[in-house]
């Protein structure tokens, strides 16, 4: 019989490269920023000193104006595309000039919750709200959370951005070579236009500096997004109270919450009925029913209406939660974001259900992840329909879910 927690902790430590995780070998050699949030996590369930030190390391890379960069380049690895001689953010050590889901924090609570260094905790909090500031400076459209780039959700290739990515000009991008599909197959992952486009954007943000006043007013691409935007408000709520624990005037957390509730009910979708993704340049929904769309619960948000969707979603596909509605005209069950099933999301959504008393539907989530699992192994990601394993193998947040979660016998304990 396998030892699932084993294997979860072992492929933990082997994808440790000293002080940060890399997601897997070969697909991703760096230090990607809600992968280590997720690490530290799963290390917290038997290391937890270890736990901290990821955090640690991926917070010492905060910029000056606060922004905690999606990826940190330790080490040059010739083999992944585009590397820091793209990005150009003069940053040592080097890395992207974007952000990622601002999971950190809520991994700081669980770390701390597993071991109450005080010491820690104080070192990293000032960075924390350093970072929340940022996004509430500069990445705010009427409360909602807004991503610059698409690779900033973690949803790279979701069709929530295929309307606002359509009018990238992708002109002056010229040739280069993808790295990613030499090691996963192409049909699992974003298309050529796709990648084209998010290049435009990269060169967009490299030539003005990132400068985040000229993005904001003239880049190519900005969306306000719910996953950025729940887990955002959900950081705040965990960091408001690790806040109060140092004895912190948490008065400027709690003004962030209340403006962030305001700007969820901005992405609320009348006609379609759920939260969307809105094309902050036109003003106009994505009409995509993502997996973002639940994240609502995990927020902290009183507010049941998207449970029909989920019911309905639920009852359509064998493995839950698709990232894309199954019915949609974009759904492909391999393809990234537009389909497959993925454990850290689930993990995210089973959580705000069970904290909002909806005990079946995070039951069958946590229980439709761990099946999928038991079965495959600790994959990236998932087909909904079938359970066939995608994306890159012994992956680092799903072994850590694992251990936190889908791994629990009892549902309440996430």
């Amino acid at each position: 019989m396998t030892d699932f927690d084993a294997e979860a902790r072992a492929i933990l430590v082997g994808n440790d490269r000293g002080g940060y995780t890399v997601p897997t070998k070969g697909l991703y050699p760096y230090q990607w920023n809600w992968d280590s949030a997720f690490a530290a996590m799963g290390f917290a369930a038997f290391d937890a000193d270890r736990g901290w030190r990821e955090l640690e390391s991926l917070m010492a890379a905060q910029w000056p104006n606060g922004m905690v960069p999606h990826i940190i380049f330790h080490e040059v690895d010739l083999g992944y595309f585009p590397g820091p001689d793209v990005w150009g953010t003069g940053r040592e050590p080097a890395t992207t000039g974007i952000t990622q889901p601002p999971i950190a924090a809520s991994a700081v609570a669980r770390l701390f919750a597993a071991d109450a260094d005080k010491a820690r905790l104080a070192a990293l909090y000032p960075k924390l709200l350093a970072w929340h500031r940022w996004f509430v400076e500069y990445r705010l459209d009427r409360g909602a959370v807004c991503i610059t780039h698409p690779w900033e959700a973690g949803r790279d290739n979701a069709p929530d951005w295929d309307g606002a990515m359509a009018s990238v000009d992708t002109s002056g991008v010229g040739e280069y070579i993808r790295r990613d599909t030499a090691h996963v197959n192409p049909e699992m992952r974003p298309q050529k236009a796709d990648y084209d486009r998010y290049l435009a954007i990269l060169y967009f943000g490299r030539d003005c500096g990132w400068d985040e006043v000229e993005i904001a007013d003239n880049g190519p691409f900005r969306v306000a997004d719910p996953s950025m935007t729940f887990i955002l408000l959900r950081a705040c709520r965990d960091l408001a109270v690790l806040g109060a624990e140092l004895g912190e005037d948490t008065e400027e957390i709690e003004g962030w919450i209340a403006v962030l509730e305001a700007g969820a009910e901005t992405l609320w979708n009348p006609e379609a009925g759920h939260y969307d993704s809105r094309d902050v340049r036109t003003g106009q929904f994505a009409g995509s029913l993502s997996c973002a769309s639940y994240l609502c619960w995990y927020a902290g948000l009183v507010d049941d209406r998207m449970l029909p969707k989920l019911q309905s979603v639920l009852a359509r596909v064998r493995y839950a939660v698709p990232s894309y509605d199954p019915d949609g005209p974009e759904f492909n069950a391999l393809r990234y974001w537009r389909g497959p099933v993925w454990g850290i999301v689930n993990y995210l959504i089973s959580t705000g259900l069970a904290e909002a008393g909806h005990m079946t539907e995070a039951a069958r989530i946590r229980d439709d992840t761990r099946a999928l699992i038991e079965v495959h192994g600790f994959y990236e990601y998932f087909d909904p329909l079938e359970g066939r394993p995608a994306g890159g193998a012994a992956f680092t947040w799903t072994a850590a879910i694992w251990l936190i979660w889908a791994g629990q016998a009892d549902i309440g304990a996430n």
